[in-house]
């Protein structure tokens, strides 16, 4: 999203998704970007910020998550998670284009960027809760340790270090987990009962996201050559 608040991401995919999938969504990146920008383009001569697509991209994100909570008995309503998940990644690249391009940024647009991410990860996720084979208390589970993931990446600028986007289980790489997730689930496919340890291994997964964005924060700065 804003520049301001992050530099180019260090790959986050785990390496066995690395390798299932060819080319990654950092990989197409450039090109997402190239698609865009004539449409982004149009929408800085028209007045349109950063803040504002950050924001919409928030309120979508709620909307979205909240409504499919509510009519969650339909399963087929699951498929706009995936179909917002990708605008939501398009609003990201287009609020980063205007802040980094068009002189967006801000504190302001700082503070946007990382709170509207917490708020959107936790809202698109909640769903799940609904779901008796995964239920509150490991969806809750994992809502809580997406935020922690996000604030040790935060602290990263507080100590010394740069802001941590490491894997293996950044935004990008939740999104197209819970992405394939909502679309299977909206097309009717099975979910069998060992499905119930999805959640856990989510948040072990997290848990070592965490660690290592720690980990890494903290040798950043013990390497860093003292002036």
């Amino acid at each position: 999203m804003h520049a301001f608040a992050r530099h180019d991401r260090q790959p986050g995919a785990a390496a066995l998704l690395r390798r299932i999938i060819p080319m990654s969504l950092y990989a197409l990146k450039p090109r997402f970007q190239a698609l865009l920008r004539p449409m982004v383009t149009r929408m800085a001569e028209r007045g349109v910020t950063a803040n504002q697509v950050t924001l919409a991209a928030a309120a979508g994100s709620v909307i979205v998550g909240f409504g499919v909570a509510a009519a969650a008995e339909f399963r087929i309503v699951y498929l706009l998670l995936p179909v917002w998940l990708f605008v939501r990644m398009a609003l990201n690249a287009v609020d980063g284009m205007l802040a980094r391009e068009f002189g967006h940024k801000s504190l302001l647009g700082a503070y946007l960027n990382e709170i509207a991410d917490v708020v959107s990860d936790s809202a698109l996720i909640l769903p799940f809760a609904l779901l008796p084979i995964f239920g509150p208390f490991w969806t809750g589970a994992v809502i809580v340790l997406a935020v922690v993931t996000e604030f040790a990446g935060v602290m990263g600028p507080a100590v010394g270090a740069s802001r941590r986007y490491d894997g293996p289980l950044g935004k990008s790489d939740r999104a197209f987990v819970f992405g394939a997730l909502g679309l299977w689930i909206g097309i009717g496919g099975p979910l069998p009962g060992w499905l119930d340890w999805l959640m856990p291994v989510i948040a072990l997964v997290l848990v070592l996201t965490i660690a290592n964005r720690v980990r890494k924060g903290l040798r950043e700065v013990r390497e860093r050559p003292e002036t």
